[in-house]
């Protein structure tokens, strides 16, 4: 079969790699261009770039999908699918037109649940548990085609969105090998009920306002790890936090009920947050345990919502 393949992330390269290594043809690979990345601002290439080079494939990376320049490119390939897996680009109808089969898209999320770009940051931040991978057939709506094949995940009380994105990658490598062998299938229409939208992430969103319950607090850290990191100030300096879990404890919304090696504990709107990893402003991250070593924590302080 003559594949395109359309993505960017580390999650579109763990498909990439199942397509190759099922000895599926790979014509061409869209990508995002290079971004700049880190504190010195490289331009850094994606994972999806880093692999179709060392296979030697075909590469583009347009701007944009509207250029007739680019569509051409596309166009003499003479695809018979292109598969499209966190691209980051919108698809013109005349781009989803032109494969033999169409252009099939892998979505880590079980449909009509969290369209849109963040599906997996959304279910951990809803306490849902269960998400998944669906594999649809791309038209002009919003992650609203055909579904092809799907499959469940459970997402554990641990979860991350960096541990639940690599299983979902993995699944999805999965079930896109397992449908380019049973084309062409119809699939089924998303019901028009139960949809809901994964809205970008904002960084905004990661601070952590001590007035909310300690399990949507704890969601949070989880879910924004390991981006935007979820973040709040204490002794007037910023600090993220990368790993935190509720307890049954009481007290004003915001102030430290015990620090000890094994967590801070910070009362919340409802019950309270127990931090037990973090990272201060400018240094490295660290278990709670390291940061008392270096600071006091007097129980009874303060840690304030991030403002910025």
């Amino acid at each position: 079969m003559r594949l395109g393949f359309a993505g960017t992330p580390g999650f579109a390269a763990a498909a990439l790699r199942a397509l190759l290594a099922a000895g599926h043809g790979v014509e061409l690979v869209l990508t995002q261009p290079d971004r700049a990345a880190g504190r010195g601002l490289v331009m850094r290439p994606s994972p999806v770039k880093e692999l179709a080079q060392a296979a030697g494939l075909r590469l583009l990376q347009p701007l944009t999908l509207r250029d007739p320049v680019v569509q051409e490119q596309i166009r003499s390939r003479q695809l018979d699918v292109l598969v499209v897996a966190a691209y980051g680009l919108i698809l013109p109808q005349v781009i989803l037109d032109m494969p033999r089969w169409g252009c099939i898209n892998i979505h880590a999320s079980l449909l009509p649940r969290w369209r849109g770009a963040a599906p997996i940051q959304r279910a951990i931040l809803a306490g849902d548990r269960e998400t998944g991978i669906s594999i649809m057939q791309m038209d002009a709506g919003l992650d609203s085609g055909p579904v092809l094949l799907s499959a469940g995940q459970e997402i554990r009380d641990d979860d991350t969105a960096a541990t639940l994105h690599e299983r979902l990658a993995e699944q999805g490598a999965d079930l896109i090998v397992a449908v380019l062998d049973r084309l062409p299938l119809s699939g089924w229409q998303q019901p028009g009920s139960g949809i809901t939208y994964a809205a970008k992430i904002d960084k905004a969103e990661a601070m952590l306002d001590w007035r909310l319950a300690a399990v949507q607090l704890a969601r949070q850290v989880r879910a924004f790890n390991p981006l935007p990191v979820a973040r709040c100030v204490l002794d007037g300096k910023a600090l993220k936090v990368w790993a935190a879990r509720p307890l049954a404890a009481s007290g004003p919304p915001g102030v430290i009920l015990a620090a000890a090696r094994d967590g801070l504990l910070i009362a919340c709107g409802e019950g309270a947050l127990c931090i037990e990893e973090l990272q201060p402003a400018g240094g490295r991250r660290m278990s709670v345990a390291e940061f008392l070593n270096g600071k006091a924590v007097p129980v009874g302080s303060c840690c304030m919502l991030a403002t910025a």
